[in-house]
């Protein structure tokens, strides 16, 4: 459901989140695998060594 969609009154929105590393020569692969899979980027902060990232991610929960 998009946050454009009317909600039930009362309805809250529940969320799942993800963490993943995101390797610099193919972030734009993973980046788009999780998009086409309902993630939304939320941040990215460095990973435990010099060519990577740790992005955290949120989509809404399937009921």
């Amino acid at each position: 459901m998009s946050n454009d969609e009317a909600r039930p009154e009362g309805h809250q929105v529940r969320w799942e989140y993800l963490t993943a590393p995101i390797l610099s020569h193919v972030s734009q692969e993973i980046l788009n695998n999780f998009g086409a899979d309902g993630w939304e980027l939320v941040q990215v902060v460095p990973g435990p060594n010099a060519d990577s990232l740790v992005g955290y991610f949120k989509r809404e929960a399937r009921p």
